[in-house]
């Protein structure tokens, strides 16, 4: 039956490489904009999709539904907490960037500040993508895909680091190829079409592994075996013990998010590339539809994956690919796979193109070479995406030894993150701060959440966060009223900047709902 999983993986696979192909065949558009935003062309469905699976790698199927396995429901403020990021980038971040006509959110403080902190934006960007991010992904994908595929068996490779190393380097050539040949379109274009087949997936995983649970009475049945056999484990108020205890949720949690979905490059790149302001706030909304959806098909599989398997002693980041492995017939394991590398080819090649966009733009034209051509631009781009790319490939190994890579990613994405947003939300929303408290509070506030989270403390490391990143808004509110910087402008308004008509109702829709889901699963 493995030659029936492998054919399927590679069928589905090459699939959706074809209808990329097909799709954007002729229409790439030429030069930076074409290569890094899609020439301003994207509509809300390829938003929605390359925003959805931008975000929903392996990281989070495999790492959340991991970090399920040992903590429950608890978790789901990952996808819950996201929504609220989402409604407020369509209300109030996306109208602000889009009207300034920026790339990357680095030009964009440029333009606000000065070079400097541009430039110190760009490097934190720069370095916590090709240590940090590039790096798990590919972890994750090579352990995710050794799960489900059962690569032992199909290749006669006994050997985990070996086996390890070979499928990081599947993904990191892959998905290279995709980035750095096709651009943000092509990037976006195999991304919709990667989430439909997702979606699918993932709930097609949820229904068979709650028939399996069941014992031929149905998936209502399996859904009360799971939930009997362990009340506790739907509990998603987590314990003070917990990875995410509740209170966390309105600090460092909720930092995380509005970073990672306000002004994380790799995300919002893609909205950055709207025809329209109302197409970018469909998208993004749509978006945060879909994330409602998460705690389904990234938490409730981690839930039954330890009714099943709780006795037998796995690793949690393994959960979630051996209930594949145990739950689905052989072509629709391999479907899967194939589903899980879009997944995870279209996390890997959104963040290299970002990183492409961030050196392109922000180092290569503006430092080294500040006459450079289009071409010559595009090509230092794709020239530096390959050396990050296999340096990511050389770093993905050496995360084998994390407890929790789920856990280890937002630690690590919260060094950065609270002073980036900080700083970011100033540049929005004040005209008075000056250059020098921005710069100041991106390096001091780097310094500050790397001392939290690598020394021992007193405190929850997401509620340290958020004290962080309320005394850096602090701090530059104060340098501002004490030397305020003169007027700046940075509006020039490169698209139709009409906002949809209904933003406003579907995010207050979407804000009902984060409530009700919480108020619902407390009630069980």
């Amino acid at each position: 039956m493995y030659w029936i999983t492998l054919f399927s993986f590679l069928f589905f696979t090459a699939l959706v490489a074809l209808g990329t192909w097909l799709i954007v065949r002729g229409k790439e558009s030429q030069g930076e904009e074409g290569f890094f935003l899609a020439g301003r062309s994207l509509t809300f469905p390829f938003i929605a999709g390359s925003l959805l699976l931008t975000n929903l790698s392996t990281e989070q199927m495999v790492g959340l539904n991991g970090s399920a396995f040992t903590e429950g429901f608890a978790v789901m403020a990952w996808e819950v907490v996201a929504v609220l990021g989402l409604v407020a980038m369509a209300w109030f971040f996306l109208p602000k960037f889009l009207r300034a006509g920026v790339t990357t959110v680095p030009e964009y403080l440029s333009m606000r500040f000065n070079p400097t902190a541009g430039r110190a934006c760009n490097l934190i960007f720069l370095v916590a993508y090709t240590l940090g991010l590039l790096p798990i992904i590919l972890y994750t994908g090579a352990t995710g895909l050794n799960g489900i595929l059962d690569m032992k068996a199909l290749t006669g490779i006994q050997n985990d680091t070996l086996l390890l190393w070979g499928m990081i380097w599947f993904i990191g050539i892959l998905g290279s190829l995709y980035a750095l040949f096709g651009g943000l379109r092509t990037v976006a274009v195999s991304d919709l079409l990667n989430g439909i087949g997702l979606l699918i997936g993932g709930f097609m995983i949820l229904f068979f592994a709650l028939a399996k649970a069941g014992d031929g009475q149905g998936i209502l049945a399996g859904f009360a075996n799971v939930f009997h056999s362990n009340p506790a484990k739907f509990n998603p108020i987590g314990s003070s013990s917990s990875s995410v205890p509740f209170p966390t949720l309105f600090t460092g949690v909720l930092v995380v998010n509005l970073f990672y979905w306000c002004t994380n490059q790799q995300i919002i790149q893609r909205t950055f590339g709207a025809k329209n302001l109302a197409e970018g706030q469909k998208g993004v909304l749509l978006c945060g539809v879909l994330k409602m959806l998460g705690p389904l098909y990234l938490v409730l599989p981690g839930v039954i994956a330890f009714y099943f398997f709780s006795k037998q002693g796995i690793k949690a980041d393994h959960a979630y690919g051996t209930l594949v492995r145990h739950v689905l017939p052989a072509p629709l394991t391999g479907f899967f796979a194939a589903v899980m590398v879009g997944a995870i080819l279209s996390s890997f090649n959104s963040v290299l193109n970002s990183t492409c966009t961030l050196f392109s733009l922000g180092i290569y034209k503006d430092i080294i070479n500040k006459n450079a051509t289009e071409e010559q631009v595009v090509s230092s781009g794709r020239t530096f995406g390959w050396l990050i790319a296999i340096l990511a490939m050389l770093v993905a190994p050496l995360l084998a030894k994390t407890t929790s890579i789920f856990t280890y990613l937002q630690h690590m994405t919260s060094i950065y993150s609270t002073p980036l947003l900080a700083v970011t939300i100033i540049a929005l929303w004040t005209r008075k701060v000056p250059s020098t408290a921005a710069f100041y509070a991106m390096i001091a506030g780097c310094v500050l959440m790397f001392l939290g989270v690598f020394t021992p403390s007193f405190m929850n490391p997401f509620h340290y966060s958020g004290i962080v990143f309320a005394l850096l808004i602090a701090f530059m509110l104060l340098a501002g009223k004490f030397r305020p910087q003169e007027k700046c402008v940075v509006e020039t308004n490169p698209v139709e900047m009409t906002p949809w008509k209904h933003a406003r109702l579907v995010g207050g829709i979407l804000i009902v709902l984060v409530i009700a889901a919480y108020a619902v699963l407390m009630c069980l």
